[in-house]
């Protein structure tokens, strides 16, 4: 890659970083908010789902404005909000509050992720693509590495709000690196066509079979991966015996490992065909969730190399389906569709959790019971996205016609 897009890559994974710890430290936070706010796991889950529902219902309504903007301008805005939401979440000192303050959040996290896969769609070639989305999604096991550790240790040593209130600071931080690395993207704004309406927009995805096929795609792939991961962290410190602390383990060695992974894979996806590598992923994932929503009381070294395995090909399926989703959509389309179909994806999010909470229940003995089933769900639905996966066709980036 050249240099110039070295440093907006960079840029970008500062953002994403910031995006992904804020997003996920709420999980292994789960045992500590369940027990200081006295709330079982259908609760912990609305908690979880909260930031999600917030993120897709403003990321549809973004979805119809996000093209008629700079690049720039709609990250700046959106970097700044996401920054200042999470900061409102360090001073929550309730349940109610906390769940207002991450759908605050939410409302400015979903139009940024989308927005930081348009700029990526927008500036980086097709044939540099899926390896510029293994670059920038490493930043999910740096947020593993050392966000959700570091996260963990700092709420040990004070409380849950601190962690909050660190990210906030970083986030506002990240403005500084938009400002000098990010360039002004406005190709999309170029063309002299009118504006497609609302309408016309949610038209554009539901007769074009191409972005319906992309927009499935990606629903269902999250419902496979985010029926799992809330229960992740309650599950090993109630059914598995991990202490609080341990947690942290998890997430340094899985996130460790994905550091060097997540990269590979995108170039394994650029050499050998998208699907090939995700179709791949995909089966190799289904071990550890199976093993995972089956485990009970096990030695720890073998509960940290199934966790590594999900890390690892949980999250490596997403680089491949990513880069494949940005290629179904032409340039002129590509950011409306992209917070649509993000927007999507974080309702499945906030569903998938959700539901996940309503099917696991807390037992009499103390276990949490039926995240077997969950799992069993979770594995069918990574089998019906690599059918999904097959249909979708690349489009060229140099096509804006309609």
């Amino acid at each position: 890659m050249i240099k110039k897009e070295k440093a907006i890559l960079f840029t970008l994974a500062i953002i994403q970083f910031s995006h992904i710890t804020d997003f996920i430290i709420l999980m292994p936070l789960g045992p500590q908010l369940m027990r200081n706010f006295n709330i079982v796991p259908s609760q912990f889950a609305l908690l979880v789902s909260a930031y999600t529902f917030s993120a897709g219902i403003f990321g549809f309504v973004g979805a119809f404005f996000i093209d008629r903007f700079d690049r720039k301008h709609a990250l700046t805005f959106m970097a700044t909000g996401f920054a200042l939401g999470t900061l409102a979440c360090s001073f929550s000192n309730s349940y109610y509050i906390l769940l207002f303050t991450r759908s605050l959040t939410g409302a400015f996290g979903g139009v940024l992720g989308a927005l930081i896969l348009a700029i990526i769609g927008d500036i980086i070639p097709n044939e540099r693509r899926a390896s510029a989305m293994g670059v920038v999604m490493a930043s999910f096991s740096v947020a593993s590495v050392v966000g959700v550790p570091l996260g963990l240790y700092i709420a040990t040593i004070s409380s849950w709000h601190l962690p909050f209130f660190s990210l906030g600071l970083i986030g506002l931080l990240t403005l500084v690196p938009i400002y000098f690395f990010i360039p002004r993207i406005n190709g999309h704004l170029l063309s002299k066509e009118l504006k497609p309406s609302p309408i016309q927009i949610i038209k554009n995805v539901f007769l074009n079979k191409n972005q319906l096929y992309g927009l499935t795609f990606g629903i269902i792939i999250m419902f496979s991966h985010f029926t799992i991961v809330p229960f992740i962290s309650p599950y090993m410190v109630s059914n598995v015996g991990f202490a609080e602390k341990e947690l942290a383990y998890i997430y340094l060695i899985g996130g460790g490992l994905t550091i060097f992974t997540a990269p590979l894979i995108g170039r394994l996806a650029d050499r050998f065909g998208r699907f090939n590598v995700f179709t791949i992923t995909v089966i190799l994932a289904s071990i550890p969730v199976y093993i995972i929503t089956n485990m009970g009381h096990i030695p720890r070294w073998q509960v940290l190399v199934v966790t590594s395995m999900f890390f690892v090909f949980g999250s490596g399926r997403m680089i491949p389906s990513t880069a494949m989703v940005t290629s179904a959509v032409k340039p002129k389309n590509r950011g409306s569709f992209m917070s649509f179909n993000a927007s999507c994806r974080q309702l499945t999010n906030g569903t998938a959790a959700y539901l996940a909470g309503l099917i696991i229940v807390k037992g009499d003995t103390g276990l949490l019971e039926n995240y077997d089933y969950v799992g069993y769900a979770a594995i069918l639905a990574g089998v019906v996205s690599i059918f999904i996966a097959k249909k979708m066709k690349v489009v060229d980036d140099n096509d804006y016609s309609n």
